[in-house]
């Protein structure tokens, strides 16, 4: 005979009352858990553990999936995937000490520089990738893409701007500072930008400018870019990237 449509069995009192609570995925995996806690013979507070480990551990999950769609990082780039071996004038060791995120914690910016291709925005990306594991918020600009952002709220007062994403984040990550020359208006408003985030959050740069070719970079006006480098470098890791271009060895790979 066949159990009526309102037939239970003994977990769905326990499975609801999960769901009721906002614990879906422990719910999905309730009996399966209860299954292995029985033929482990584990005491109580040590299902209850797992129970809720699987829990965190998917919201965990969600978190990072949605963190890095909302911050624009693209995808791929990890320090898992950086090639180490072709750089060797990364010093892995401070990368890897960034990689703990103190220096987010200290409103430090790190500067990294470089002629392109050699792996500067590959590691930005998994710097960034591993602030939004350890929780902090990330946005990932291209210069040109964050220079439009703020022209849009170039008349806005800075402390109405607290709500935007490139003033808010813990880690503000900009890439490609230096193919192009900056007018006036836009070095003034990435003066606006670091002035405000100053002591207050952190940034990443990518540059294939060398910092005392910043004045080029900014209009010609070597007052403003002593003041933004003033505050960039005041609390500071630098990292500057000699060697040959990732693009051209694939290049080269394809030609052979």
């Amino acid at each position: 005979m066949s159990a009526g449509p309102k037939a239970k069995v003994e977990l769905d009192e326990t499975r609801a009352a999960l769901a009721g609570l906002g614990l879906d995925h422990a719910a999905e995996r309730l009996a399966d858990l209860v299954n292995d806690s029985v033929k482990e013979n584990l005491p109580p507070h040590r299902f209850l553990d797992g129970l809720l480990r699987v829990e965190l551990e998917f919201r965990e999950e969600r978190r990072i999936k949605t963190s890095l769609r909302l911050s624009g990082l693209p995808s791929g780039y990890t320090l898992g995937s950086f090639d180490w071996s072709f750089q060797p004038s990364v010093e892995r060791k401070q990368v890897e000490t960034l990689a703990t995120c103190a220096y987010i914690r200290e409103h430090a910016t790190v500067l990294l520089g470089g002629p392109p291709g050699v792996g500067k925005t590959h590691l930005a990306i998994a710097l960034g990738v591993k602030a939004i594991e350890n929780g902090f918020s990330v946005a990932f600009y291209r210069l040109e893409d964050l220079l439009h952002a703020m022209k849009r709220d170039s008349d806005v007062p800075p402390q109405r701007l607290r709500g935007k994403k490139y003033m808010s984040v813990a880690l503000l990550i900009v890439d490609e500072i230096g193919f192009q020359p900056l007018s006036r208006l836009e070095a003034g408003l990435l003066f606006r930008l670091v002035s405000y985030r100053y002591e207050r959050g952190s940034m990443i740069l990518t540059t294939n400018k060398s910092v005392k070719d910043w004045p080029e970079i900014l209009a010609g006006d070597e007052v403003m870019t002593t003041a933004i480098l003033d505050r960039l470098l005041h609390r500071s890791h630098v990292l500057h990237i000699r060697g040959r271009s990732y693009r051209l060895r694939d290049l080269e790979k394809l030609l052979k």
